[in-house]
C-alpha cells in the first residue's frame, strides 16, 4: 500500500493504514496539485500532531499562520512584485500564474531570542521537526506539502501580513498543501554513506 492508492477522492480515506516507516518513506515533495482545497479540519489535525516535536527547554516556539484567500492573494502579488523586479514581467507574471494554483498556504514561524543565540538555533530547529511532524501526518491521510523558503517568505512585507514582528519571530518556512496532481520519484543514497560507528 503506498500513498497514491490509499485515497479514492477527497477526504475518504481507504480502510488500508500505512506504517509510520511507509510514511516516512513514500513522502515526497509535492509539486504539482489538484485544485481542490482540504478540509481545515485536516490541517488542524496535522497542527495539533506536529507541537509534539521535540523542543528543547519545552519552549514551544512555533507558530502556524494558515492563509485565507486575501492572504494568499497578498502573498502572490508580493512575490509576482519581487519577481518581476528582479527578472522580469513575463517570469513575474508566470510566477503569479503558478502561486494562483497552489490551493493551500501554512506559514511557520519561529521565536527569536536576541539574547540568547543557541536558543533561537534550538527553537529553529524545533519548529523543522514540526513541520515534519505536520507533512507526515498530512502525507498518511493523502495531502501533499511542499516546504519553501523563498525570498518572499523572509520580505518584511510578508512579515506585516501575517502580523508578526521580525524582531521577535523568524519565517521557518512557507508550507504549500493540497491533493497531489503528481508524485515524484525520489532516491536516496546507501545508509553505509551517511553512517559513521565509533568505538
Amino acid at each position: 500500500m503506498t500513498i497514491n492508492n490509499l485515497f479514492s477522492g477527497p477526504d475518504r480515506p481507504s480502510p488500508a493504514v500505512l506504517t509510520i516507516e511507509q510514511v516516512i518513506e513514500d513522502r515526497r515533495t509535492i509539486h504539482n496539485f489538484k485544485p481542490e482545497v482540504p478540509k481545515f479540519e485536516h490541517i488542524r489535525k496535522a497542527i495539533k500532531l506536529a507541537r509534539w516535536a521535540p523542543n528543547h527547554r519545552h519552549t514551544e516556539p512555533w507558530q502556524f499562520h494558515h492563509l485565507g484567500p486575501k492572504s494568499i492573494a497578498a502573498v502572490v502579488d508580493l512575490n509576482a512584485r519581487l519577481v518581476t523586479e528582479k527578472k522580469g514581467v513575463v517570469v513575474g507574471e508566470s510566477k503569479r500564474e503558478r502561486w494562483n494554483a497552489i490551493p493551500g498556504w501554512l506559514a511557520v514561524t519561529s521565536t527569536l531570542s536576541p539574547d540568547d543565540e543557541e536558543q533561537t538555533r534550538e527553537d529553529y530547529a524545533a519548529c523543522c521537526c514540526a513541520i515534519q511532524n505536520l507533512s507526515l501526518y498530512l502525507w498518511s491521510i493523502g495531502i501533499g506539502v511542499k516546504w519553501t523558503t523563498g525570498a518572499v517568505s523572509h520580505h518584511a512585507d510578508f512579515y506585516q501580513l501575517l502580523q508578526v514582528d521580525p524582531a521577535e519571530r523568524q519565517t521557518v518556512g512557507l508550507l504549500w498543501y493540497g491533493y497531489a496532481a503528481s508524485v515524484p520519484s525520489q532516491k536516496r543514497r546507501p545508509v553505509e554513506e551517511f553512517l559513521t560507528r565509533l568505538p
